[in-house]
């Protein structure tokens, strides 16, 4: 069996998120529990996924601590501080990433909706193929516009997929990418670790996502996302295991 290691970034600024309490959309209550617990819930069950990694922006470290301390060390998650952007980030996370892991997958700290089933066949295309992520083909039209909105051109929708997370990696193959980053041109921008993949000319293979697995970006997805998951609360499912909660009182 693969052994994988998952990397959570949670170390963004949460700058188009805006909440009244200031507080970042990682650790903003959904329906209860922080949304990061919530995003790192379905991989804590998985007999596939041997470590999990947490990370963090320094200036949240006693946030962190004093909300989460009881439900990190019941749940075994490491927790390390991050670097000015994503890609720093997942690369202090690399650098946690134990010898027997021989995968690696990352998944948005603000994405708290995604399924066993996305999961799955993410892991198993990136056994198969070494880099894998799910993505919705885009439906609608889509415009190029200025810097005053005007419309400028249509752009093809073919062959145009939204991705999502979780991406997944051979550890070896994600570690080259990194370590190539410093070779990109100075004006391209990382905005996902596929992206620094494909630039090493392996290809990733987009399985099909899902337009639920919505990621946090403004209150309203806040809202969305809670409908989603009470969409998912049917009485014949059976129950959750008991886990901890935010301040490290347990939930059924």
């Amino acid at each position: 069996m693969p052994r994988f290691a998952l990397i959570l970034p949670a170390a963004g600024r949460s700058t188009r998120f805006g909440s009244v309490l200031d507080d970042k959309k990682p650790y903003v209550p959904l329906d209860g529990r922080a949304v990061w617990l919530r995003a790192i819930d379905p991989f804590l069950k998985r007999d596939d996924v041997v470590q999990w990694i947490v990370v963090i922006s320094p200036e949240d470290r006693e946030l962190f601590e004093r909300r989460y301390r009881p439900s990190v060390a019941f749940l075994d998650i490491q927790v390390v501080e991050g670097g000015a952007e994503r890609f720093d980030s997942v690369a202090k996370g690399l650098a946690a990433i134990r010898d027997d892991c021989d995968h690696v997958a990352i998944h948005d700290a603000a994405r708290p909706c995604v399924t066993p089933a996305i999961i799955d066949a993410v892991f198993a295309a990136a056994v198969r193929h070494g880099a894998a992520l799910p993505g919705v083909a885009v439906a609608d039209t889509l415009k190029r516009v200025d810097d005053q909105l005007r419309t400028v051109e249509t752009v093809s929708r073919a062959g145009l997929y939204a991705v999502q997370t979780p991406q997944a990696f051979r550890k070896d193959l994600l570690l080259q990418a990194h370590a190539m980053r410093p070779q990109l041109p100075s004006h391209v921008v990382v905005t996902d670790d596929a992206q620094l993949v494909e630039a090493t000319g392996h290809a990733c293979q987009i399985v099909v996502g899902d337009a639920q697995n919505l990621k946090i970006t403004t209150q309203a997805d806040l809202a969305l996302a809670s409908s989603i998951l009470k969409s998912r609360l049917t009485p014949e499912r059976e129950p959750t295991p008991r886990r901890l909660g935010d301040e490290g009182e347990l939930w059924d």
